[in-house]
């Protein structure tokens, strides 16, 4: 049994930043990567970052250079700072953790980036 608890999302303008942070507890056994996912109205769901045992992270194109990825004290804990968001990144972000035995989500946390 895996739970991950979010938090930080909001209403954010552009130029601003936000931190969202995800906290996984749980039978956590081996554990392969942890990340961040979010999904717009009409788009699938698609990769923002994510970070593995290992602490390699992995970057969307399309955020690069503004949101950046790590993890907390606890290696179930994790962030997503997001710095200059922009209204294309508005979206519903999940947070997701990847063990050897399966895939676990959260529930998803509202982003939306307006002026």
């Amino acid at each position: 049994q895996v739970q991950l608890v979010e938090s930080g999302g909001g209403s954010v303008q552009p130029g601003g930043s936000l931190r969202l942070s995800c906290v996984a507890s749980g039978s956590i056994a081996t554990l392969y990567a942890m990340g961040w996912y979010r999904q717009a109205p009409g788009k699938q769901r698609e990769l923002v970052a994510n970070i593995n045992n290992f602490n390699v992270k992995n970057y969307a194109d399309s955020v690069k250079g503004r949101f950046t990825i790590s993890k907390g004290n606890a290696e179930t804990t994790l962030y997503l700072q997001m710095n200059s968001p922009k209204p294309e990144d508005t979206a519903v972000y999940y947070c997701s953790i990847h063990l050897q035995h399966g895939d676990y989500w959260g529930q998803g946390t509202q982003v939306t980036v307006s002026s």
